[in-house]
């Protein structure tokens, strides 16, 4: 081959790679330890290779991702049932972080614990998603791959969010569609309205429901203006942050009890006491008056803040 074909080439499939670069590295790790031991736990760990292949290898949106630009995450599957053959119940607690600039510090993004996941797998089995198929012909094999994308484009919502005011709207849309034609049984929980009050369903309506608008306002302010000013500007930054928790107080006044206020909370209480640690007291009182009363989980720690 000529060396300008072979350039070509090398350009050609450089370019290739980038326009097909993914999103997501997630870390994936099921466990099975109480599934009898009459179940060959192998299929547990094909399991767990077949799904960090699907989050990780499937592009999930049209943007180019640089291999610094992925999106961190862990997926920990924990099976703690097996309801029939090859029919299992889990927990799935999903982890995102996202990089705050000029450091090397990873931000909470996301931090849930999604309960009751029932589905069905047998060793080998393709875990396939088709958007405009949610359902499949076998709902409860279909149900796992759901809720991953559904994951998947809810942590991709708040990471576009993050970076533009209402930039993950898209990807909170996919994720409203899925909960819309979400596979459906006897056995399968979490995509409807009158089963919790915390559940995919509740998240989903929130964060698309114009009622709780501010909430992307507040998603921007904590991040873009607040987070990724801290290293250079660190009054600023923190009066960012600040402006998130106004919009979350006023959130709760006229939404109290959201889904969405908790779900934001969940793994930021250590962030949010160094954030005003060092704050003037004005400033941390007002802070620790909105934080104890919209994150009542973590009351105790807050009164770190003196």
């Amino acid at each position: 081959m000529h060396k300008p074909i072979l350039y070509l080439a090398v350009v050609l499939l450089s370019f290739s790679s980038v326009s097909r670069s993914q999103e997501i590295q997630a870390r994936v790790t099921v466990i099975a330890n109480r599934i009898s031991t009459q179940v060959d736990k192998k299929v547990f760990q094909t399991l767990q290779t077949s799904i960090t292949n699907f989050v990780n290898n499937r592009k999930w949106t049209t943007d180019n991702f640089q291999p610094n630009e992925k999106i961190e995450c862990s997926f920990l599957l924990n099976i703690d049932k097996e309801l029939g053959q090859n029919v299992y119940s889990a927990t799935l607690t999903i982890q995102a972080a996202r990089p705050v600039y000029n450091t090397s510090y990873l931000s909470p993004l996301v931090n849930y614990q999604d309960d009751n996941i029932v589905f069905r797998y047998q060793e080998f089995q393709p875990i396939e998603f088709n958007e405009n198929r949610i359902q499949g012909t076998d709902p409860v094999a279909s149900n796992l791959t759901a809720v991953l994308a559904y994951w998947v484009y809810t942590i991709l919502g708040f990471d576009y969010d993050s970076f533009s005011i209402r930039g993950g709207d898209a990807y909170f849309k996919k994720a409203q569609n899925i909960v819309n034609n979400a596979p459906e049984s006897k056995d399968i929980s979490g995509w409807k309205n009158f089963e919790s009050l915390r559940n995919r369903y509740w998240l989903s309506e929130n964060i698309n429901n114009n009622r709780f608008a501010i909430m992307h306002d507040a998603l921007y302010a904590y991040y873009r203006t607040g987070l990724d000013l801290f290293y250079e500007k660190e009054e600023e930054g923190r009066n960012g942050v600040m402006n998130c928790l106004n919009y979350l107080n006023t959130l709760n006044t006229e939404n109290p009890n959201s889904m969405i206020l908790q779900f934001f909370f969940q793994g930021k209480s250590t962030e949010m006491i160094k954030i005003f640690s060092r704050a003037e007291q004005q400033l941390k009182d007002r802070a620790k008056a909105i934080l104890v009363k919209l994150d009542i989980t973590n009351v105790q720690a807050y009164k770190e803040l003196k």
